[in-house]
């Protein structure tokens, strides 16, 4: 959460590792091929490669590629301000599609809004990303629900 000063401080001592760990059993992220890359209080990046796999038939990253990991990038960014033995679940996202991404990867960044106790918005830009240059393709807006994580 926010303290004073403004800067946000996790809940858990040990968030970036609850948050890698548990991106690690993402089934969907691994078909895909996306990774996590940041790990911060509020902040998540995740990129994705452009493979054949996660086009459409223009050739152009899917559009439900692009919304996936910008949900992931939003989920990951509120979990990690989330107090110990948190889950979150998408409650709802609205996605903005900027332009038509094709190009060598992508990358999405969620930065939490607002941390409440049971749900947290987040903003998420998803950028085409060719060397040095970074193009917003599509933006989102979510909201995310805290609950009690099941041991099993």
């Amino acid at each position: 959460m926010a303290d004073d000063s403004g800067n946000v401080r996790p809940a858990h001592p040990d968030y970036e590792r609850v948050v890698r760990e548990s991106f690690a059993r993402q089934g969907l992220m691994k078909q895909l091929g996306a990774w996590m890359v940041e790990v911060a209080p509020g902040r998540v990046v995740i990129e994705l490669p452009y493979a054949g796999r996660v086009t459409q038939q223009q050739g152009f990253f899917h559009g439900a590629v692009i919304a996936a990991i910008g949900d992931v990038a939003g989920g990951y960014a509120a979990l990690s301000l989330m107090p110990a033995a948190s889950e979150v679940v998408t409650v709802e996202y609205k996605v903005n599609f900027i332009r038509p991404a094709k190009g060598p990867l992508v990358r999405a960044t969620g930065e939490v809004v607002r941390a409440g106790r049971s749900i947290t918005v987040a903003r998420i830009d998803v950028a085409l990303v060719d060397g040095d240059q970074a193009e917003t393709c599509a933006l989102l807006q979510a909201s995310y629900a805290r609950f009690a994580a099941v041991a099993g």
